[in-house]
C-alpha cells in the first residue's frame, strides 16, 4: 500500500520529456563529469585560496569544455533541461560566474555560492531536479 501511494505520488511530479540516450553516452558523461570535477576544483581553488594568483587558462578550459559537454549529455537524456530545476541552477550558476568575472558582484563569495548552489542542485532527489518550472 505505502508503495503504491509513492509511486503515485512520483508519477505525479510534473517532470520534462525524456528521450533515448545510448549507453555509452552515459559511461561518456561519467569520465566528462571526473574531467569537470578537476577543472572547477582548480577553478575554485584559486578564488579561495591565495596560493595562485588567477585560475590557470588550462583548467578554465577542461571546465567550460567538459560543463558543454556535460551539458549536451543531458540534454540527449532531459530535453527539456532549460525548462527544469536543473537546467536553472546551470544557467544562475553561469550569470552568477559571469556577474563575478565581470565585477559586478564580489569575486570570492559569488564563485563560491555558484559552486554551493551547483553541488546542492547536483546532488538532489531525481524527481525533484527534473521537475518542470517553465
Amino acid at each position: 500500500m505505502q508503495e503504491e501511494k509513492r509511486s503515485r505520488r512520483e508519477q505525479s511530479a510534473n517532470t520534462g520529456r525524456i528521450g533515448d540516450r545510448p549507453f555509452w553516452i552515459l559511461n561518456f558523461s561519467i569520465l566528462i563529469r571526473a574531467a569537470h570535477q578537476v577543472g572547477a576544483a582548480v577553478f575554485l581553488a584559486a578564488f579561495l585560496l591565495d596560493a595562485i594568483p588567477e585560475p590557470p587558462m588550462f583548467y578554465v578550459l577542461i571546465a567550460l569544455i567538459s560543463g558543454g559537454l556535460l551539458l549536451a549529455c543531458e540534454w540527449m537524456r532531459h530535453r527539456q533541461i532549460f525548462r527544469e530545476v536543473a537546467g536553472m541552477i546551470t544557467l544562475v550558476k553561469i550569470l552568477l560566474l559571469g556577474a563575478a568575472y565581470h565585477g559586478y558582484l564580489p569575486l570570492t563569495e559569488t564563485i563560491l555560492l555558484a559552486f554551493i548552489i551547483a553541488s546542492v542542485g547536483a546532488h538532489a532527489p531525481k524527481k525533484f531536479r527534473h521537475r518542470l518550472l517553465l
